[in-house]
């Protein structure tokens, strides 16, 4: 039977370097033509990024040293010719600096305004209880201005941002709109027996502009828009939109902080490949944030993490960086209860203002099937609104962003649905603090029991 040697933790030690590959001492011992430059390589991961190490293993017991020196300097070839060239790799299409309309961010003025009016929400309803007209986040009044959200003393402002610039079904961009148009994100919730939009202050700020011939142009633009959201003292709830955007909203609202910022991230995606060929997507976002300093490692939370793009070195990464992680594995050994408790508890041990992240890839297909990148076997509606609502209601929570619903995978209304009664589980958290109960796990006595 073949045995492996290991002189550190699995791993084998080639001239004082450890090897990112564990390599049976049949195949490590052939090893004597390399180069240093080709030892330095193969003690990295950089070969991993070719083939998988049963690959590589193989290429080596079938090659003899010499031929193994051959081989290593081809994927070294490779490998390079992978990388940035500037003379080749164009990073954008250049912009016409000729046109009229180059810039589609700029804001109405108020001179151009046709109705005169003292600032705050304002309804856009035609009929005391709508059931059809101009759908709004919530059912909520409209706000244009940020001087709306501070006159009418707005708790949650809620805005769309359709981009859609990075991996999976790329539909993302029209998930604002569809999830307007549906229902449930403000009604009663049975659970607490708390109705957010008579406790809260809601309004619908609109959509950010986003430029879908150049979105890399609102990656700051929208961090930007998100702070200004965050200063009038409205909680920014976003409905995205890719993944991508968790990067220009925590920036935005640790920015209006000033401060430190926990994030509590869930979805079925850990988002920190450095090695995705643009600097930021839905891949990378929290890989930016921990990188950038905008978030501390032991401050960001991943819940739910699922599917094959995690890998060894991906979760080694995670916890070198003090990230707190539960994956679907943790759920299955555990139970989800156990791990509901150690998200919430982590969440208030960071003593910090909270924002959440939930990409719906956390979410099973079966219950949201519009998911972007969608990993089969995740959480259902039943374990992931309690958390919601325990999340929101026993800590301060800083913004809220629901990602990746992608609208076209979905025909019928389930997702939509879904999505809105999971931000519903968060308003009423919300509610229930602002009326002064922050009890743990807290659930209204007449609903549980019937009392006869």
């Amino acid at each position: 039977m073949k045995q492996k040697l290991a002189l550190t933790l699995g791993a084998v030690l080639l001239s004082g370097q450890v090897m990112a590959v564990d390599f049976p001492a049949a195949v490590s011992q052939k090893f004597t033509d390399l180069s240093a430059e080709q030892r330095s390589f193969l003690a990295s991961d950089e070969p991993l990024r070719i083939m998988n190490v049963r690959q590589l293993t193989q290429a080596f017991e079938s090659r003899s040293a010499a031929q193994i020196a051959v081989y290593v300097s081809d994927l070294m070839d490779v490998v390079a010719a992978m990388a940035f060239d500037p003379d080749t790799d164009m990073a954008a299409i250049p912009l016409n600096k000729e046109a009229t309309n180059f810039n589609n961010l700029i804001r109405e003025p108020e001179a151009l305004w046709q109705i005169r009016r003292d600032p705050g929400p304002f309804s856009v309803h035609r009929y005391i209880r709508p059931i059809s007209g101009i759908p709004t986040f919530a059912g909520a009044p409209v706000a244009l201005t940020h001087s709306d959200l501070v006159a009418g003393k707005v708790d949650v402002a809620f805005a769309g941002v359709p981009q859609s610039m990075s991996s999976g079904s790329r539909d993302a961009r029209n998930a604002p709109k569809i999830i307007r148009g549906s229902h449930g994100m403000a009604d009663r919730n049975l659970y607490l027996l708390v109705d957010p939009a008579a406790t809260l202050n809601l309004a619908d700020f609109g959509d950010i502009s986003v430029d879908r011939m150049a979105i890399e142009m609102g990656v700051e633009f929208i961090a930007k828009e998100v702070k200004d959201i965050a200063d009038t003292g409205a909680r920014p709830f976003l409905v995205g939109g890719d993944h991508s955007v968790m990067y220009s909203a925590v920036k935005g609202v640790q920015a209006s902080l000033g401060s430190g910022i926990a994030v509590v991230q869930l979805g079925a995606h850990s988002d920190t490949k450095p090695t995705s060929a643009h600097t930021l997507s839905d891949q990378d976002a929290a890989y930016r944030l921990l990188t950038e300093g905008v978030v501390d490692g032991p401050d960001l939370i991943q819940v739910g993490l699922n599917g094959p793009q995690l890998t060894e070195q991906n979760l080694l990464w995670l916890r070198n960086e003090g990230v707190k992680y539960h994956t679907m594995a943790e759920v299955e050994r555990t139970g989800w209860g156990s791990v509901l408790a150690s998200v919430v508890d982590e969440a208030k041990a960071t003593q910090k203002p909270v924002f959440i992240s939930l990409d719906v890839s956390v979410m099973d297909t079966a219950q949201v099937t519009a998911a972007g990148r969608a990993v089969p076997g995740g959480l259902t509606m039943r374990e992931v609104m309690p958390l919601l609502r325990r999340l929101c209601a026993e800590t301060e929570i800083a913004g809220f962003e629901l990602a990746d619903m992608a609208p076209m995978l979905d025909f019928t209304y389930v997702s939509a649905l879904n999505v809105n009664y999971l931000m519903n589980a968060c308003l009423a958290g919300i509610a229930l603090r602002k009326e002064g109960i922050t009890e743990a796990n807290y659930l209204s006595p007449l609903a549980l029991d019937h009392g006869q």
